[in-house]
């Protein structure tokens, strides 16, 4: 928060990490001092969900997507487990910040 530059703008959009968070973190209460920080960098905060705030643009962007990674402008990480019976192992491996990228699981 210190980096940021006055008047920016944070998009927030997910929070799959803290999903099953069922109390606050350990340590100081810092929301007071987060409080201040936006106050006075005069930070804009917003949060959306992509299919609630832009299915209707989805159409576009599969298309500009798709040639995008077919012209190799995209690169993107998967994680990859093998077989069907990976799968629970792999979402709690989501939920807990174990992979990076997208996790697959590939069905044979």
């Amino acid at each position: 928060m210190p980096l940021l530059n006055t008047g920016a703008r944070i998009p927030v959009c997910g929070l799959v990490s803290q999903y099953n968070n069922t109390a606050l973190p350990d340590g100081p209460d810092r929301l007071s001092q987060l409080m201040g920080t936006i106050l006075v960098k005069r930070l804009t905060i917003k949060g959306f969900i992509i299919f609630d705030d832009y299915a209707h643009r989805y159409p576009e962007f599969a298309h500009d997507m798709a040639k995008w990674v077919g012209e190799g402008q995209i690169h993107y990480r998967e994680h990859a487990v093998d077989g069907f019976e990976q799968a629970p192992q792999a979402l709690i491996d989501v939920l807990e910040g174990r992979n990076f990228g997208k996790m697959v699981v590939n069905i044979k």
